[in-house]
């Protein structure tokens, strides 16, 4: 092992003493150049060799790696077992690099509450196979998931098959434990008055904390699961089908899909029963075998897919057969590795309906580049992974590649889509957040990352765009225009914070005592006349609507149609309903948000796709906010055919409670605090 004070900053050139280091956390710390050759890469084609590893064992040698780092100015970066694909765990300015894999505990499993609480480094499926026994299993299921950790899939915010149904990793996970980039050690949960912190967290790529301890919800498992595979002439088919399960009202435990390619490379490594189709689905069903609703829904599945085609229709026969399926679909990277030294996996999402389109598009993207792709998606919620074959040895052939990838990303923006469902943005892809995200919204992300981590040492250079960092095609999609109604908020808030007035923005005001406003001097505004339903996609089962809108409107326009939105009947409006969360589960179903800041300016976040893993999570964290930190123009909801099994009304919510963090992100919010000055005083 080299000695601490011979360690090189491999980006400046600079020579920093990490002895101190060593002395902190004696016996952790490693500095031999074999050992941070081993650190230096992730599943990207980036690599950077860092100057030291933590081999951390507890919250508290995490706390004092961070604190040592932040003490002498030294950029860190957490690291589970590496599988990212983004990039997210390079050491790009060198530094330390703290591994939770050893911190792979499953502290507590609690069936009456259904809840695990887990260390970051336990694997997933290790987990999966702890609860085997006790009838309940965890929803997310990436497809590493025999060697990914869960800290890692809170980090990015993982998703899987499974997640048709059941949702990403923020849908599973109830509080967190992390350390600061300040040192603290902190505790975030979904029950907490005020911003959603927790969610800030998730899907962060480690940029804002270090997650130490992760409490779980679990899930019974269902009482039967009827797996089944369909086979098409055409990916089009296929992706049709796809959009006609998910519009008709059935939700499918996972709906998978492979194109050609990806289906003989299966067969030709290991066997596992798949026809020789363009396109093959891979359907999975949840209920007892032989009970009428199971039937009902089978029989509307098998009739769609004879509508659109089908050539091979069957279903697992046993348990075996249904594992070989599976095996199959999990081992599609490994049979394409088969093909040539190198697979890049892409990971797109566009909103079903444009599926297709996607797939045309990615395929003439390879096709240009002279790049080999076999197509791969979690085709329910429009996930597609385009898996190009290519050897890194040559550089040329892998600059072709990396073009192909770059226009299918562009593809999936275009059509409505996003960078990522479930890989994150790490360094690859945070110079395209420019093509996603107009300048006022990658602003607010960068006063939220400053405002966590002011000293930028928590993974830096991630996720967001560095200063001057663009894609010379700028934003690919124009911002939708703003209502008359939205749009004269917009100028009123730009007036007062023009003149530093302090102002406060209300909806039917049913939550907010009138007296506030007498004593607190602050101008009123109303989101009152934004009450239009501005988008309805059906096929997609999306809602774009303003915040204005009463919620006993905005069902009683919705349902006659046969559409629900999963969330209460609560008094008031929409927005009022949001911004003071009195029912946690609301978070599931929101997908996007356009916001008004302090100044007037507004920002875009989120988007109108089920999964999407692009930025911060800031429409979440601003459920329970009380408009403290931005105000909600409109917000773009996931809507079902079936209706939901939710409360039916909402009450009592409290008002947030003002920590450090959420003084912070106040400060980033609303500098000079003009907005809802009254909350939290």
């Amino acid at each position: 092992m080299e000695r601490a004070e011979d360690a090189l900053d491999s980006v400046s050139g600079v020579m920093r003493d990490v002895s101190g280091l060593s002395r902190a956390l004696p016996g952790r710390v490693l500095t031999g150049e074999a050992d941070l050759l081993t650190y230096a890469y992730d599943g990207s084609f980036q690599r950077e060799r860092p100057e030291a590893v933590v081999l951390a064992r507890g919250a508290d040698e995490v706390q004092a790696a961070v604190r040592w780092c932040l003490e002498n100015r030294v950029p860190y970066l957490a690291r589970g077992a590496g599988t990212n694909l983004a990039g997210s765990c390079v050491p790009l300015r060198g530094g330390v690099v703290i591994s939770t894999a050893a911190m792979d505990r499953i502290l507590t499993v609690d069936t009456r509450e259904r809840t695990a609480l887990v260390e970051p480094g336990v694997v997933n499926l290790k987990l999966q196979e702890r609860l085997g026994s006790l009838g309940l299993f965890y929803a997310p299921d990436p497809a590493s998931y025999r060697v990914c950790t869960l800290g890692g899939n809170v980090g990015e915010n993982a998703g899987g098959p499974r997640c048709l149904k059941y949702g990403v990793t923020t849908n599973h996970v109830r509080a967190l434990e992390a350390v600061m980039p300040d040192g603290s050690l902190e505790r975030f949960s979904r029950e907490d008055a005020g911003p959603e912190l927790l969610s800030l967290l998730v899907g962060s790529e480690g940029t804002l904390g270090t997650v130490t301890k992760i409490l779980v919800d679990l899930t019974p498992v269902p009482p039967g699961i009827l797996t089944l595979l369909a086979a098409f002439p055409s990916i089009e088919a296929a992706m049709a089908c796809v959009g006609a399960i998910i519009s008709s009202g059935t939700l499918p435990r996972v709906l998978e899909a492979m194109d050609r390619l990806t289906v003989e490379s299966i067969e030709a490594f290991m066997p596992a029963g798949y026809p020789r189709a363009e396109a093959v689905l891979l359907i999975e069903l949840e209920g007892s075998a032989g009970a009428p609703a199971s039937r009902r829904e089978l029989d509307k599945v098998s009739g769609l897919c004879r509508a659109h085609g089908v050539t091979e229709f069957r279903s697992a026969k046993d348990s075996a057969e249904r594992d070989r399926l599976w095996e199959g679909r999990r081992g599609a990277y490994a049979a394409l590795a088969r093909l040539a030294p190198n697979v890049m996996v892409e990971d797109g999402v566009v909103p079903r309906s444009r599926l297709a389109e996607a797939a045309v598009r990615a395929r003439a993207a390879a096709a240009a580049n002279g790049a080999r792709v076999a197509l791969l998606f979690h085709a329910g919620d429009g996930n597609l992974h385009p898996n190009m074959i290519f050897d890194e040895r040559d550089a040329e052939q892998t600059g072709r590649v990396q073009r192909a990838g770059r226009e299918i990303l562009r593809a999936c923006v275009e059509l409505g889509g996003s960078l990522s469902g479930e890989h994150g943005i790490g360094l690859e892809k945070r110079k395209a957040m420019t093509w996603l995200f107009p300048e006022e919204t990658l602003g607010l992300f960068s006063r939220i990352k400053r405002s966590m981590d002011p000293e930028g040492l928590a993974n830096p250079d991630k996720v967001l765009p560095l200063p001057g960092e663009r894609m010379e095609e700028g934003l690919l999609r124009p911002p939708r225009p703003f209502s008359d109604s939205a749009r004269s908020l917009i100028d009123a808030a730009r007036e007062r914070g023009a003149r530093g007035r302090p102002y406060a923005v209300f909806g039917s005001r049913s939550k907010v005592p009138a007296e506030v406003l007498a004593a607190e001097g602050s101008e009123a505004l109303t989101t009152r006349p934004l009450s239009s339903i501005l988008r309805l996609d059906r096929d997609d089962l999306v809602v774009i609507v303003e915040c204005g809108i009463r919620m006993s409107d905005l069902k009683a326009k919705l349902e006659p149609e046969g559409f629900y939105v999963p969330l209460p009947l609560a008094v008031g409006t929409l927005g009022g309903l949001l911004a003071t969360r009195p029912w946690t589960g609301m978070r599931d179903c929101i997908l996007g948000m356009r916001v008004l800041l302090w100044d007037g300016s507004t920002a875009e976040l989120g988007g109108s796709v089920v999964k999407n893993v692009a930025g911060y999570d800031v429409p979440r964290l601003l459920l329970g906010s009380w408009g403290s930190l931005a105000v909600i123009l409109d917000v773009t909801l996931k809507i079902s055919r079936v209706r939901p099994d939710i409360p039916n009304s909402a009450a009592g919510a409290s008002l947030p409670v003002w920590g450090v963090w959420q003084r912070r992100l106040k400060e980033a919010f609303d500098p000079k605090g003009l907005l809802n000055a009254w909350v939290g005083r």
